[in-house]
């Protein structure tokens, strides 16, 4: 801290109880707002700052499956996690000279793997060490989307483009995740690219782009003849329900506008039962608006996208699929379970009020253990949902 204070010349302070620096008086953030041009190219020098950092004897000796506690070098994380981002904003020749000094041949660096595990979903193998993790420097240069370094890396004939990394994405792949178009259209443009290369989830690019919506990504894949829209992960799920899981109304327009996509085939979830278990209300109405869909489609489990909206209170979608005539807002799953049992276990009263609204609702009806609606709810404490049901309960006749 004092080093800091020091470096500053006193225009800085430091809230030592809350960790933060702060400049020492107002005046100053608006004397630097209105003079930016004193830090001309800062993102370029917080690269370079970040790469010799990499780049040392020190960090390059920790072993890339080695778990280091965080909290004491706050920097290694910071600088891997992040050096790519400031040099994409801004690469000087200092920065694209240590980023290639990283980055040639496979990178067993600890930056890669502090770099890969703050990606969500990413399934990386349970025993890896230094000498099987494959991370190359296109991959990383991919990854964040650095198209001059992509380029010159490429140039140098030194990867196999297709090669997967430890977790058999290819760069195309990560740029695809990240949506970086620029770079996604250099690595196309290599003969030698498959552009269809799933990965050990049997995800393509194209799926990773659409459940990450970046529709111009998806567009640049789609318009090559290679690229299957239908194919399927090791979950059975393709780039449509993906993208409708996660809400992305763009993606699952370009996606439908292809005539090979169907919405109603789409694995163990459909498409509109994706989006209806999420509560994406555009992408439910977008699939709605298709007349090949069939809205009470359930899934081997019985269970439609009514009731999976009921059941996690997306009042919204719930109106919207009680609209249609095809909708039964009382059919029940393999369990015996309603989409008004499920909305009442889950104390979602607003939906609760919708369906019992409906005259096709039977507020008793009994799951496969005997249990009613109310009896779910009083089981779980949801009172306003036990006032709701209570005068509909059935009266049972006393024995004479």
């Amino acid at each position: 801290m004092s080093t800091l204070v020091s470096c500053c010349q006193g225009l800085i302070t430091v809230d030592k109880e809350a960790s933060t620096v702060r400049l020492v008086h107002f005046t100053l953030q608006e004397y630097l707002s209105a003079n930016s041009d004193i830090f001309s190219t800062p993102h370029s020098s917080i690269a370079e700052i970040c790469l010799t950092y990499l780049n040392s004897k020190q960090v390059k000796a920790i072993r890339p499956d080695f778990y280091p506690d965080l909290s004491d070098t706050p920097f290694l994380e910071y600088c891997s996690l992040y050096w790519g981002a400031h040099a994409k904003r801004h690469l000087s020749d200092g920065a694209r000279s240590l980023a290639l000094e990283l980055l040639q041949g496979d990178i067993s660096h600890i930056s890669a793997q502090l770099l890969l595990r703050q990606v969500k979903g990413l399934r990386l193998p349970i025993w890896y060490s230094s000498t099987n993790f494959r991370f190359s420097g296109l991959h990383e240069a991919s990854f964040f989307g650095i198209s001059e370094l992509a380029a010159t890396l490429i140039e140098m004939e030194c990867y196999d483009i297709n090669r997967g990394d430890i977790c058999d994405r290819n760069p195309l792949s990560w740029a695809a995740h990240n949506g970086h178009e620029e770079v996604v259209e250099i690595l196309l443009r290599q003969e030698a690219v498959n552009p269809d290369k799933p990965d050990n989830m049997g995800r393509t690019p194209l799926f990773h782009g659409a459940g990450n919506g970046h529709e111009g990504v998806v567009k640049i894949l789609l318009d090559r003849k290679e690229v299957n829209p239908n194919r399927r992960d090791i979950m059975g799920q393709t780039p449509l329900p993906h993208a409708a899981q996660k809400g992305h109304e763009g993606v699952v327009k370009i996606l439908l506008g292809r005539e090979d996509v169907d919405p109603n085939k789409s694995g163990e979830e459909t498409p509109l039962l994706s989006a209806a278990w999420k509560g994406h209300a555009g992408v439910v109405k977008i699939l709605l608006e298709r007349e090949e869909v069939i809205p009470d489609k359930p899934n081997s489990w019985g269970r439609t996208p009514l009731s999976y909206s009921a059941g996690h209170g997306h009042e919204r979608v719930v109106k919207m699929l009680l609209g249609r005539q095809e909708v039964n807002p009382d059919k029940a799953d393999i369990y015996g379970r309603t989409p008004l049992l499920h909305a009442a276990a889950n104390g979602h009263e607003r939906v609760v009020k919708i369906l019992l609204d409906r005259k096709e609702v039977n507020p008793n009806k009994l799951d496969v253990n005997g249990k009613t609606p109310l009896m779910q709810a009083a089981e779980r404490g949801h009172q306003s949902v036990i006032e709701l049901l209570k005068p509909h309960e059935a009266v049972t006749p006393r024995a004479t």
